[in-house]
């Protein structure tokens, strides 16, 4: 009788270690959030080091404009919305880790924490004292966000635009999986230098009001696996050696009963 209970035993162990674990499958466990911090949408981009930008300068003399202008280079695809006409390439301007980029005839420029306003405004007071009537056409290159989680195609997506929604970004990923919490996207954001979240509910018509419905540079948005995709993520791993496990334990109590 206590070999049989053993064996029981045995196999109850099995059973329970072979389950999916929380813990071992769910991202950003270690510190729950208290609740939703909302995170506000600004009014427009705001440029941060790391950015790639393109800027032109137009007039109706181009030639009093040109020394504003980076040079263009080959190597270019014509099919790409930062390459000019017969292959030659925008070049582009790195916002450094100070804020700065380096500009022609003006030099180091601080713009890291200005809008498109702000700087397209700076640029051409700054490039007026050397030509009449400047146009500046300032677009970020490298609008960037992350997708991970419960969706058919995770990843990093870079896009040569500066508006996408949660929507869009969740498109570009192929969409939620089945097992996808619907209710509980969260969305990671850097303020200040601070990490902020908030959680959405994709299943509320409401999302599109949602202060966080378009995405800033370098967002973070994490679809949680739902309990059956938990469940689901051990067993299938172990599912051949859990059958021969428990033929292997079977046999051993028939043996047993026999036995006594």
């Amino acid at each position: 009788m206590k070999k049989r209970n053993l064996v029981l035993h045995l196999i109850a162990i099995l059973v329970l270690t072979s389950c999916g674990s929380r813990k071992n499958i769910i991202y950003f466990q270690d510190e729950p959030l208290q609740g939703d911090v909302l995170v506000s949408e600004p009014k427009e981009l705001i440029y941060k080091p790391d950015d790639i930008l393109t800027i032109n300068v137009s007039a109706l003399d181009p030639d009093t404009v040109a020394p504003f202008n980076l040079t263009l280079v080959s190597g270019g695809n014509i099919n790409n919305p930062l390459t000019a006409q017969g292959g030659l390439q925008q070049q582009t301007y790195l916002v450094d880790y100070e804020g700065n980029i380096e500009f022609p005839v003006l030099g180091t420029l601080k713009i890291a924490g200005l809008t498109r306003t702000e700087l397209t405004d700076m640029l051409t007071e700054k490039i007026s004292e050397y030509a009449k009537d400047p146009i500046v056409n300032v677009r970020l290159s490298n609008f960037t966000f992350t997708i991970l989680g419960e969706v058919q195609n995770p990843g990093t997506f870079t896009i040569p635009d500066e508006r996408i929604t949660i929507i869009e970004a969740l498109g570009m990923a192929s969409d939620l999986t089945i097992f996808g919490k619907r209710k509980n996207v969260l969305l990671i954001r850097e303020i200040d230098g601070k990490k902020k979240f908030a959680k959405i509910d994709l299943t509320s018509v409401n999302v599109i009001n949602s202060p966080v419905y378009y995405l800033q540079q370098n967002d973070v948005i994490y679809v949680q696996q739902n309990n059956a995709r938990v469940r689901a993520s051990s067993f299938n791993q172990n599912n051949s050696v859990l059958i021969s496990a428990i033929g292997t334990l079977a046999t051993i109590i028939a043996v047993f009963l026999v036995r006594n």
